[in-house]
């Protein structure tokens, strides 16, 4: 994605965890383009990630509107996404990461380190990070080259915040979300480095936990109601609906 519109997707996805849209609410396109101060196209092609993530869906009267969800469905969708990526991650240990393959996944460890390795990150940042973390999940799922397996995490990544980008922190979440990141950046160092050793069982576990990062952040909206709008999607909307 251009980095405009990878910016414009962080910026809707920050807006929904502010939760600055009630459940229901019609997501137009005008309108969110003024807000943000850009054309209808990075909106249109941002409206269609959002859905694609399980954030929105189709409005009865054109258009998206916000989706009604459950902490439960966003802490199953996120438990399936961390044992398919399992799987993935250890089919790629098991058939030997090609040179195009590591040239690529150590590009994307740089993109990531050169985000968040920083005092304070911005939209920019962030929007880097983004594109650099769907990047490096999407060349482990091809590179596993399982048709099935594919097709299972597309569908999963379609249920609420499944998708590896949509439970990150926003800008200005805090010293310890960011803390979150840099850490779920060193897992993918070494979910890399097992990768390239071709340690099949300690890839899979990587991948596995690597999931944790976002389900601590579900974990401290519950927890912490008071400011689950600062780090969750609309959380202020679904607390206490289990």
């Amino acid at each position: 994605m251009e980095s405009q519109q990878t910016r414009v997707l962080v910026q809707l996805r920050d807006l929904i965890l502010k939760g600055e849209f009630a459940p229901g609410e019609r997501l137009a396109e005008v309108p969110l383009a003024a807000k943000l101060g850009v054309s209808r196209t990075p909106i249109r092609l941002a409206l269609a990630a959002l859905e694609q993530e399980g954030l929105i869906e189709p409005s009865p009267t054109n258009g998206y509107m916000m989706r009604r969800f459950t902490p439960r469905e966003i802490h199953d969708a996120i438990a399936v996404r961390g044992h398919l990526e399992g799987m993935a991650a250890r089919l790629v240990a098991e058939h030997g990461v090609s040179r195009q393959l590591s040239l690529d996944l150590r590009a994307c460890l740089r993109d990531g380190d050169r985000a968040v390795n920083k005092a304070e990150m911005t939209y920019d940042d962030y929007a880097l990070y983004g594109e650099m973390n769907d990047r490096f999940h999407r060349l482990i799922i091809e590179a596993a080259g399982n048709f099935a397996l594919t097709r299972a995490i597309e569908m999963n990544n379609r249920l609420p915040f499944a998708s590896p980008s949509a439970m990150l922190p926003m800008q200005n979440a805090g010293e310890e979300r960011q803390k979150w990141m840099l850490y779920a950046h060193l897992q993918h160092h070494r979910l890399v480095q097992a990768m390239e050793k071709g340690e099949a069982a300690r890839a899979q576990a990587l991948a596995e936990e690597h999931v944790d990062v976002a389900q601590m952040n579900l974990e401290y909206a519950l927890e912490r109601p008071e400011t689950a709008a600062e780090i969750m999607p609309a959380m202020k909307i679904v607390l206490g609906k289990n």
